[in-house]
């Protein structure tokens, strides 16, 4: 079992308090770090698991603080904006025809009006105000 730096520690924190499995994150480590650690080596640093009992106060502060910061902060994240999943719809489409995969491009395209919004619905608006007048000038034609 490696000794791990404080700055790996740190990273298995964050990562564990972005929901990331702990076998995502023995990936992570051994990619961003190039060390090999296991994934019970990993859940230690979990303060939700039994493994992590002996979890300093430091490591716990970062991993509400990650926490807390991943659930609200949604900006973060690219694709939680309307225009950026549109923009890589967009991409894809034209992807998609210079391919000439039609039937790709074909459920892009059902995928782009639903991220636009009821623009793919056979839903219909009925606005009460127009029908209540509709109805008084019908009303009124048989006065």
């Amino acid at each position: 079992m490696n000794v791990l730096s404080d700055d790996v520690k740190t990273y298995i924190v964050q990562q564990l308090a972005m929901f990331e499995p702990p076998s995502a994150v023995v990936k992570a480590v051994k990619q961003e770090f190039d060390l090999d650690v296991s994934p019970q080596q990993v859940e230690a640093y979990d303060p939700g698991k039994r493994a992590s009992r002996n979890l300093s106060d430091a490591y716990r502060e970062i991993f509400e603080a990650t926490r807390n910061t991943f659930l609200t902060d949604t900006a973060a994240i690219g694709v939680s904006h309307k225009v950026v999943r549109l923009r890589t719809l967009a991409r894809l489409i034209e992807t998609a025809e210079k391919r000439g995969n039609a039937v790709l491009a074909a459920n892009l395209l059902v995928q782009v009006a639903k991220e636009m919004g009821e623009a793919y619905t056979n839903r219909q608006r009925i606005d009460a105000n127009v029908a209540v007048r509709s109805h008084e000038d019908a009303l009124g034609d048989l006065e």
